[in-house]
């Protein structure tokens, strides 16, 4: 939990709020290819039961859905981790949710997880440079850009950077932004 947001462990009874939310092009532009689009009517379904759940039953994967304390029956985006060299993290959130800072507190708290609880040493991920507002919370988070190359997106190929940040980082960076509220 954080400040404004209850974030739960995602399952199949979600589907029909992903579905709902997750098919706009504004979300799902700069996701991975392996989206399909347009996005089928069953589309989340399939994800969550044939796609994450195996994943999650073998440790390589953990993902929360989104929702507001002042509204938790409501799902408003999603996050996850995932074992792997390149890319750790990934999230969407709903568009009448963007730009209010939520995703910035969840990602506070997924990276918290990434190396506090599952004990991991670096957090990488892996967007593209046109998405200034995921590349902003990674800035905001203290991450810095270690590569570059081009990546398959929803969108096409485009120019992409490789963010990073360490265990260590992440807890001084943290130690600082805390010292100066």
């Amino acid at each position: 939990m954080t400040k404004r947001l209850i974030l739960r462990p995602l399952g199949v009874a979600d589907a029909p709020q992903i579905q709902e939310l997750f098919p706009h092009w504004e979300i799902v532009q700069y996701l991975r290819n392996r989206i399909p689009w347009p996005y089928p009517p069953d589309g989340a379904v399939q994800f969550l039961r044939d796609i994450a759940q195996p994943q999650v039953e073998r440790g390589e994967l953990w993902q929360w859905s989104l929702r507001l304390q002042s509204d938790p029956d409501q799902l408003i985006g999603v996050i996850n981790l995932v074992a792997g060299k390149d890319t750790n993290r990934g999230f969407w959130l709903g568009l009448p949710w963007q730009g209010q800072g939520l995703m910035s507190e969840a990602a506070d708290w997924v990276n918290d997880y990434w190396f506090d609880t599952l004990g991991f040493r670096v957090l990488r991920v892996a967007k593209a440079i046109a998405n200034t507002a995921s590349r902003r919370i990674s800035e905001k988070q203290g991450m810095r850009v270690v590569g570059f190359e081009d990546r398959d997106y929803v969108c096409g190929r485009v120019p992409s950077e490789i963010w990073e940040i360490t265990a260590q980082e992440w807890r001084n960076w943290k130690a600082r932004r805390d010292s100066a509220k």
